[in-house]
């Protein structure tokens, strides 16, 4: 699944996939916000982004989208 996390006073977003399900995900921002601790998520390729929950301004969740090969449409 791919997730965009928007950081206050970042004007770039961050973009990764993660094997996570929308569930799990949702479920660790509302603990990190309610707790006011970090949001943790690991993506597909083992590493980690940590963001302190009170610097979060959004996180958007979408769903994997196949890659495209070739030059068709």
């Amino acid at each position: 699944m791919e997730v965009k996390i928007g950081i206050q006073s970042v004007p770039r977003e961050l973009v990764l996939e993660t094997g996570s399900s929308y569930q799990e995900v949702e479920q660790a921002v509302r603990d990190a916000v309610a707790d006011g601790t970090v949001f943790v998520l690991q993506d597909e390729k083992g590493g980690k982004v940590v963001v302190p929950a009170d610097k979060l301004a959004y996180v958007e969740l979408g769903a994997a989208e196949p890659r495209r090969i070739g030059f068709g449409s």
